[in-house]
């Protein structure tokens, strides 16, 4: 039985085994976080919870094993068809116009039968990544012109950027960052890059001073996020100083061993203890240990993630494992940094730990692709060995 299973799965071995470790460790504290929010919420059911978070997980890896069966360069394709499905889904959620405190909350649809919400702009950053990988690679070792990649390139990611930045800056700069990132290592000129990280700061900036203008007219967060970004500075009190300070208190009650699982006494103050702040729920119950231990398994998926990049066979199986890997490593950095003030609150869930069912599921999305890659590396390798030992010559050398 576990041959067979082994023999179904392709892939980095290390890579299934990171994450599954991963997964397996997250029911400890989203169990133990989530008995704050079942008495709050008032049914008490902490077991509910658990098996929510197991559903999110079970329906993860599910998409993460189909992904991974599918050969990697089907993601090319793919990816032009999902660009205009991922505009549609985006204009419909902000569309929406969800507010909260008059502030632009657009950033879940409730998909129908099912009864559950899905937030688009994971699904956005998952398949805009693979389009960029996919442009990168058809236009390696061409001469690039600026006007040339304006249509194909800029219009798109833009797009997909202006249509998340009402509701959710954290993630708007995430991609933008990200896609630097994987345009820069893809070869693209610096010189443009550059002049595009201007007009994204100048167009970032004609966008909060319109905001300000028509606040009525367009709902949005733009206080929401210069109240963080100077609150962070300043050290005043407010509700993200509140959360930050809970985060703090947890950190520094876990010490080296922490208190034990299930003996958080801060999760039952710290909003968002089951997602956003999981990370110092961590530390207060396992400690600098358990702190570290995450900390060796995202840098060790990093690696793996790097490794399998290397050995691809082709530009565009470089290029998407990067552009689908970092960032979930990045996000993983910017969560942890957020619990220990080293960067302003931004919502950012921490990878295969938080609960939350998008996040889960477009994360094993981003590792079914890696997974790919790697799954075709194997079957080159594996063809050549039965090459090599179909070769009479090959045989005769190794009987002499």
């Amino acid at each position: 039985m576990q041959k067979a299973i082994l023999n179904n799965i392709k892939g980095d071995k290390l890579i299934w085994a990171i994450v599954a470790l991963l997964a397996i460790f997250s029911f400890l504290p989203v169990y133990s976080a989530a008995s704050n929010l079942a008495y709050v919420g008032g049914s008490g059911n902490t077991f509910a919870f658990l098996v929510k978070h197991f559903m999110h997980l079970f329906l993860g890896f599910a998409i993460m094993y189909g992904v991974h069966k599918l050969p990697y360069r089907y993601f090319r394709g793919l990816s032009m068809v999902m660009m205009p499905l991922v505009f549609v889904l985006l204009i419909v959620t902000i569309l929406q116009g969800t507010t909260i405190e008059g502030a632009n909350a657009s950033r879940w649809i409730r998909i129908p039968f099912i009864n559950m919400s899905f937030q688009t702009s994971t699904l956005a950053s998952v398949v805009l990544m693979v389009y960029i990988a996919r442009y990168l690679s058809k236009i390696k070792d061409k001469t690039i012109t600026f006007k040339e990649s304006i249509l194909p390139l800029w219009i798109p990611l833009f797009i997909v950027l202006a249509l998340i930045l009402p509701s959710n800056f954290s993630t708007t700069a995430i991609i933008f960052v990200m896609s630097m990132m994987l345009l820069f290592l893809g070869g693209y000129p610096l010189r443009y890059l550059l002049v595009m990280c201007a007009a994204g700061l100048v167009g970032l900036t004609f966008f909060i001073l319109i905001a300000k203008a028509f606040p009525e007219a367009m709902p949005n967060r733009v206080d929401t996020w210069m109240s963080r970004i100077e609150n962070f500075a300043n050290g005043e009190d407010t509700e993200e100083d509140y959360q930050i300070e809970k985060a703090k208190i947890a950190i520094a009650s876990g010490g080296v061993v922490g208190l034990g699982s299930g003996k958080s006494i801060q999760k039952n103050f710290l909003p968002q203890s089951s997602s956003d702040f999981i990370f110092a729920i961590i530390i207060e119950e396992y400690g600098l240990i358990g702190g570290l231990f995450l900390m060796v398994m995202y840098l060790w998926l990093l690696f793996r993630i790097v490794i399998v990049s290397q050995k691809a066979d082709t530009i565009f199986g470089k290029l998407v494992v990067l552009g689908v890997g970092l960032p979930i490593i990045f996000q993983a950095m910017i969560n942890m940094a957020v619990a220990v003030e080293l960067f302003p609150v931004t919502g950012q869930t921490l990878p295969l730990i938080s609960s939350g069912g998008t996040s889960i599921w477009m994360t094993c999305m981003a590792i079914g692709i890696i997974l790919s890659v790697s799954a075709k590396r194997e079957e080159i390798k594996e063809k050549q060995s039965q090459d090599e030992g179909d070769n009479p010559l090959e045989i005769l050398s190794e009987t002499i």
